[in-house]
């Protein structure tokens, strides 16, 4: 059956599929009580969506009569693409609504325990405002600044690793800055129109792309095993990211960004050979080993 033939499908279709086609991947089997009991569908339609996975990959699985189970076939080949991000939240947390009460791993999984986790009403005044483009009132509290009252344009969330941040324009110091999400309180959308130079539009340092080229840092012992473990092609890993976001990534991953590579620590395994692409980023105290020239 032509790949087109899977487009035409309505969208239901397509998750009942996913589902059958992500489990025969990752876990190596499938049955009808998988899709009765995630779907609330019968046994009989069960059948017809195991049935049409057949009939769209014929080669990716086979039928134990015994278990009265479909396993995965040697010459299995995925039918949706799927990423490693996707993958690992749905092994850890649940596939799709497997659970609507409780996140339900599919494997045993463990997580480091966040510290701390997000006031789900102020999160939600703050992504009703970034999806109906509003400017929000808020209370922020900042290490140099204490509790202040300010005006802000968000546009979106930014996940650096350790907390969610939101980039936004301030209208108090009249630029782009990100916003711990943890420390706004007491939202309040606004109803003015949006000024030009205030939208993301306008961000720079959010609009610029950086390239960076990540090599396995120079003091390791067995370079070999880092080019593998990030999957680098000639020994190198070239990465692109915002401007706005380069220094969090550079922390996340204790990329040396010395020139000289000159950090010398356990957790130091990547140097940034093209430190040259960091000039004019703006949040680069936080880089390892960052300095101003």
């Amino acid at each position: 059956m032509p790949q087109s033939s899977l487009e035409e499908l309505s969208q239901s279709q397509k998750e009942r599929l996913f589902h059958i086609d992500f489990k025969l991947r990752f876990l190596g089997l499938i049955n009808r009580n998988d899709l009765v009991t995630r779907f609330g569908i019968k046994q009989a339609a069960a059948t017809r969506d195991i049935a049409l996975y057949k009939e769209l990959a014929p080669n990716n699985l086979t039928y134990d009569t015994k278990a009265k189970t479909y396993f995965q076939a040697d010459k299995y080949k995925p039918l949706f693409e799927c990423s490693g991000t996707q993958a690992l939240c749905a092994l850890s947390q649940g596939l799709g609504d497997d659970s609507v009460s409780q996140p339900s791993s599919l494997i045993e999984t463990d997580i480091p325990s966040a510290l701390n986790t997000p006031n789900l009403d102020v999160l939600a005044e703050i992504t009703k405002a970034i999806f109906q483009e509003k400017a929000l009132k808020i209370e922020y509290r900042s290490l140099s600044s204490g509790l202040t009252k300010r005006e802000i344009v968000p546009f979106a969330l930014v996940d650096n690793g350790l907390r969610w941040h939101i980039r936004a324009f301030d209208r108090k110091s009249e630029s782009f800055r990100d916003f711990v999400l943890n420390r706004v309180s007491k939202p309040k959308r606004l109803s003015d129109d949006i000024p030009k130079e205030q939208t993301r539009e306008a961000d720079i340092q959010w609009n610029r792309i950086v390239e960076m080229h990540l090599v396995p840092h120079p003091n390791l012992k067995h370079p070999k095993t880092i080019e593998t473990e990030y999957a680098m092609t000639g020994g190198v890993l070239n990465i692109q990211v915002r401007a706005a976001v380069a220094g969090y990534v550079l922390r996340k991953w204790n990329v040396d960004c010395t020139e000289d590579h000159s950090l010398n620590s356990p957790e130091t395994h990547l140097w940034l050979k093209n430190t040259q692409t960091l000039y004019g980023v703006s949040n680069l105290e936080i880089a390892p080993g960052y300095q101003k020239n």
